[in-house]
């Protein structure tokens, strides 16, 4: 089974969307996902809970969680996500970087519009890796 680590600095915004997505869409037989921050913050930022639960994903049991090197083992990916210098670098895992806006503080319109460029980067992963329902 094929494991998707989603980190940004807080994950309390980006990380924890794309994680929520991947496992929705995703044939759990095949892959799952988690999310994690270098810098958790101590929730999910109240404007994703938001743009999320209208999309029919509840976030409000979610927790930011730090990287550690016991979450990284046995991950096959790691999609960082506009992190910068802050961005983790895991050895051995593949690697990509969505270079996604920070959530936090913005209006619900643009917060809506990062919630569906997540989505179509997880459905597109998806895709590319037979991991799809």
């Amino acid at each position: 089974m094929g494991t998707v680590i989603f980190a940004c600095v807080h994950n309390a915004g980006r990380s924890q969307m794309a994680a929520a997505f991947f496992n929705l869409l995703a044939d759990p037989a095949k892959a799952r996902a988690v999310s994690a921050g270098t810098q958790p913050g101590t929730r999910v930022h109240p404007e994703v809970q938001a743009a999320m639960a209208e999309v029919g994903v509840d976030l409000s049991g979610a927790r930011p969680q730090r990287l550690t090197d016991e979450l990284a083992r046995g991950a096959q990916w790691l999609i960082t996500m506009g992190c910068g210098d802050a961005c983790p670098y895991v050895p051995g895992l593949r690697r990509d970087d969505w270079p996604l806006e920070d959530p936090k503080g913005k209006p619900v319109e643009r917060v809506r519009e990062i919630r569906d460029d997540v989505r179509a980067r997880v459905l597109a992963l998806l895709n590319r890796e037979g991991w799809g329902r």
